[in-house]
């Protein structure tokens, strides 16, 4: 009899192990069904072999990492996370202009390319709440809006993105973020794993090794080994996975590297301006929209929690003590499912 098997982190685990997970999934609560459905978009297997992937193929683990996150999504209400703006707009534009990411266009393969500027991003515009949120939009807009849009457009599940991290203008002093960027990155590590294929660094100054030796041990081990630091602004390199017009503006070497050399906020892809973030942002606003039609909704950020996790480091603990659960915002109705966007390159 011959096996089918799937390799994970060098180790090989039987097709079995999928029919395991899947027979698990099929007895949890319906409430965890249905959120599960906006998590795996269409593909239940495929997302099943990204929480495997998590968990070096241990179904036990791997299911309870799952639960775990959908549960984390219920009592979050993570599925209307897009129908709650940040608002006044001159708020998210403080946000935007402090929280430096956007989308810059699509590799040779059709994978989001994600620009994010850590250097220069402040995070001192807002409350670590507003942050928080944003952040979680971002990667819900990703997974239910642009990988659904792209997998149409090049006709193949694309299931993952590129980031591409911008060091300009890094101090010593960015380190006073760690608490908040720890906090966005545990969000990743436990409810979205396995959605980036590699994280570039690029424009790396020179304080930059004792930044790194202080953040790296609070990354996952599979988050450390995608890390690849390019040479300088890393044009020549990335121009081997995507055409010109997708690198970010701070890797085009007639820019210096610098996001301050352009010609308009609109030819930035971390302005509110950008088309990519007046697309995110009109998104939200339509379907907050559709969702007070049913039910209003307060105004005020949003208070996200973690679920507990075994993590060496008790990040999740370190998280429950600095956010609190949010309970001022009423039950609305389920997301639009298979939202449209423009899908054309940035």
């Amino acid at each position: 009899m011959y096996y089918v098997c799937i390799i994970i982190k060098m180790a090989v685990v039987p097709q079995e192990a999928i029919y395991q997970f899947e027979a698990l999934m099929e007895e949890v609560d319906e409430s965890l069904k249905i959120t599960f459905q906006n998590v795996h978009q269409g593909y239940p297997h495929e997302t099943l072999m990204r929480f495997l992937k998590a968990r070096e193929g241990n179904v036990t683990k791997a299911h309870k990492m799952l639960v775990d996150c959908l549960k984390w999504r219920v009592e979050n209400e993570i599925d209307d996370m897009l129908a709650k703006p940040i608002v006044p707009e001159e708020q998210y534009r403080a946000i935007r202009d402090s929280q430096l990411i956007g989308l810059s266009g699509y590799s040779n393969e059709g994978l989001p390319v994600y620009a994010i500027g850590v250097g220069l991003s402040t995070f001192d515009r807002a409350s670590v709440h507003y942050y928080v949120q944003s952040h979680i939009q971002m990667n819900e807009y990703r997974d239910r809006v642009i990988l659904p849009a792209a997998t149409k457009k090049y006709g193949k599940h694309v299931s993952k993105c590129i980031k591409v991290m911008d060091m300009t203008g890094l101090k010593l002093s960015s380190l006073n973020h760690i608490k908040l960027v720890t906090i966005m990155s545990s969000i990743d590590d436990l409810n979205y794993p396995e959605k980036t294929l590699t994280y570039y660094i690029v424009n790396a100054p020179y304080v930059f090794s004792a930044c790194w030796k202080v953040v790296k041990p609070l990354l996952q081990e599979r988050t450390r080994s995608k890390i690849n630091v390019l040479s300088g602004c890393g044009q020549d390199d990335l121009l081997k996975i995507m055409d010109y017009s997708s690198l970010p503006h701070f890797c085009r070497k007639r820019s210096s590297g610098s996001s301050k050399h352009l010609d308009s906020s609109a030819d930035c892809c971390f302005s509110l301006d950008h088309p990519f973030h007046q697309q995110l942002y009109n998104y939200i606003k339509q379907q907050s929209l559709v969702r007070k039609s049913v039910l209003p909704v307060k105004q005020g950020s949003v208070h996200v929690t973690l679920h507990e996790d075994t993590d060496e480091r008790d990040i999740a603990n370190i998280l429950e003590s600095e956010l609190q659960k949010f309970e001022d915002l009423e039950r609305g109705p389920e997301s639009l499912k298979n939202p449209k966007i423009n899908d054309d390159k940035c």
